[in-house]
């Protein structure tokens, strides 16, 4: 049970938004299209005069047939005037609405793409730290459904101010027919608006956990979708769809919940307002039968009450439901007003860098639990190739995501070229980085689209030669058609091997300052490694590069090696210094390195030379 009401639990950065605030923050977006809101509610209000005009066009009629002796001359002179304004109504009615609708739908959509943009871009501008703690199915949720369920109830507000223009109409006309009956009306309607507006933390609540468990459906359907080769290897397809059930029948219960709430309203107001109108009748048919009514203006004192329940009940439901549009924008709005934990200090466009980096007392933990930096200092000169080693945990990866700036640091300086990181701004300085990651990430395209990720503006001619830097170019001889090669989703066309051939030829396109290497060997067979060594041969030359290494020939081939344990440096120098004092390093280079080398050695013989071991 504890598993599904994880999904009705707010996220972190979740904020409650009083009322006013929020509708305060949705007029905003708003303002950019008054001129065409100001035709939007002349529309209203001309489309309102035509709806209440054709119940008191047909009382007038029937006043006038009254008094006719002669019925046939009465039906074609008395009523002539009358089908014709009324038709002409009904034409002004149609025409006023239609125009109405096709604004409001045009001013709605651009509301809506506004607030997309900036939820998405939001998204964009979050931190590492912010996808580390929040799982990006319920992201996505807020960015597309809730935005949706927002314009939905944009729609619904606009159409509130036609009711509204109408009951202002049709309480006129009805105080002008007869007063006694309309202060009975008006008498009823405060009840209709206290019962609806009763219903309204009620529908506030309910909205708020079937749009959260509705996010974390959307998050266990991407899960499974992304894993989904992870699941079928291990044969867990049957196991994924038990834990997607219980979240989709707490969803299921929620949203039937939710649609009850919002249903049981309207025949509840229906049931006072049909009380209100038998009164109505009761007291306005003694008023016929008493002469003090006639029986044109009763009809339309009924067709006007009729016209005013409608639209009362309208608004007072309207508040129910607005709580939809509340929460969906409480949720959009939280999800763009989050705290970012990387913060600058400056926007000062980054300079061409040579590369020197300082960590000076660098304090930086995860949480607070989780330590992983503590007083931490470290010198990289510029064009220095630096090789980090390490057990798992011991702060390898924290290091380049520090320098990355995809992290904030607690405590202490880090300097790029002597000048604060957190004084640049983020853009122009992570130009100059290139990353190539353990796993790396490929877009749906080709192969040239990937490489020019880093520069779109590159021509065709630049990306063949940063593709033809790897290994030789030929790895691309391989492709099926060389690099307009579809990759397909995450780059699954391709090997892994490949996938890191683009990956660096990628960086090699950026020619970035400092180079950030989470080990691009790591997953790769001999042959593609030796094409990949090659490679950065070329991209590490006259650079400043942070490698993360697994691999013994990455090590070797490093200016310098720093060995880390719980985030501390306990060892550095090169290979043979490091293995002659016998200390961490040896002990990790006899256990881990020398094994993979043989390995290494092993697997080259029997691919390059047909080598098979003999038993």
């Amino acid at each position: 049970m504890g598993f599904i009401m994880e999904g009705l639990d707010a996220e972190a950065y979740d904020r409650e938004y009083k009322d006013r605030d929020l509708l305060s923050r949705i007029i905003t977006y708003f303002r950019p299209h008054l001129g065409i809101m100001g035709l939007v509610a002349l529309l209203i209000v001309l489309n309102s005069v035509m709806d209440a005009a054709f119940p008191f066009l047909i009382a007038r009629g029937l006043d006038q047939l009254k008094g006719a002796t002669d019925l046939n001359e009465t039906i074609w002179q008395r009523t002539s005037w009358l089908i014709g304004a009324i038709f002409l109504s009904g034409v002004l009615s149609w025409t006023f609405n239609f125009y109405r609708q096709k604004l409001t739908a045009r001013t709605v959509g651009d509301v809506v793409l506004k607030l997309r943009q900036d939820a998405f871009d939001a998204v964009m501008a979050r931190d590492m730290s912010f996808y580390d703690q929040f799982t990006s199915g319920r992201i996505v949720s807020r960015v597309t459904s809730d935005t949706q369920d927002f314009s939905n109830v944009v729609t619904l507000t606009l159409n509130l101010m036609s009711q509204v223009m109408i009951v202002m109409i049709v309480v006129a006309l009805l105080v002008f027919i007869n007063l006694r009956l309309a202060l009975i009306t008006l008498a009823i309607a405060p009840v209709v608006i206290f019962v609806a507006l009763a219903f309204r933390r009620i529908a506030r609540y309910t909205t708020v956990q079937a749009r959260r468990v509705l996010a974390e459906v959307n998050a266990n359907v991407q899960e499974a979708v992304t894993g989904i080769s992870v699941a079928k290897n291990f044969r867990q397809e049957q196991r994924i769809y038990h834990e997607f059930k219980p979240v989709n029948a707490q969803s299921y219960r929620l949203s039937l919940r939710q649609g009850l709430t919002f249903s049981s309203i309207f025949p509840i107001l229906g049931t006072i307002a049909g009380i209100g109108t038998a009164l109505i009748i009761y007291f306005g048919g003694m008023s016929v039968i008493g002469g003090m009514v006639t029986a044109g203006n009763f009809y339309l004192f009924i067709e006007g009450i009729n016209l005013f329940w409608f639209p009362l009940t309208g608004i007072a439901s309207f508040w129910s439901q607005f709580q939809l549009g509340l929460a969906a924008s409480e949720r959009v709005f939280a999800l763009i007003d989050a705290e970012p934990r990387v913060v600058q200090t400056g926007n000062q466009p980054a300079p061409r860098l040579q590369g020197r980096i300082e960590f000076r007392e660098v304090d930086f933990h995860y949480t607070a639990k989780e330590q992983v930096l503590q007083d931490f200092n470290l010198t990289i000169q510029a064009g220095e190739t630096l090789a980090l080693v390490g057990h798992t945990g011991a702060g390898k990866s924290s290091l380049g995501k520090l320098v990355a700036r995809f992290y904030e640091f607690q405590g202490g300086q880090l300097l790029i070229d002597g000048q604060d990181i957190r004084t640049f701004d983020l853009l122009s300085y992570r130009r100059q980085l290139g990353i190539v990651p353990q796993t790396p990430f490929l877009f749906a395209g080709t192969v040239a689209d990937n490489i020019r990720y880093a520069r779109p503006d590159a021509s065709d001619d630049e990306v063949l030669a940063a593709a033809s830097r790897v290994g030789g170019g030929d790895w691309l001889d391989v492709l099926p058609q060389g690099l307009a090669t579809a990759v397909g989703e995450e780059g699954r066309g391709i090997s892994m091997g490949q996938r890191q051939l683009v990956a660096l030829a990628r960086v090699l396109l950026q020619e970035p300052a400092i180079i950030i290497l989470d080990e691009a060997t790591a997953s790769v067979d001999p042959l593609t490694e030796a094409q990949i060594q090659e490679g950065l041969d070329v991209v590490l030359q006259q650079r400043t590069a942070i490698v993360i290494a697994h691999r013994l020939s990455t090590i070797k081939s490093a200016d310098r090696i720093i060995v880390l344990r719980d985030g501390q440096i306990i060892e550095q120098g090169d290979h043979a210094a490091l293995m002659a004092r016998g200390g961490h390093y040896a002990e990790l280079y006899n256990t881990y390195f020398r094994h993979q080398s043989l390995a290494y050695i092993e697997s080259w013989r029997k691919e390059k030379v047909g080598y098979v071991k003999e038993d």
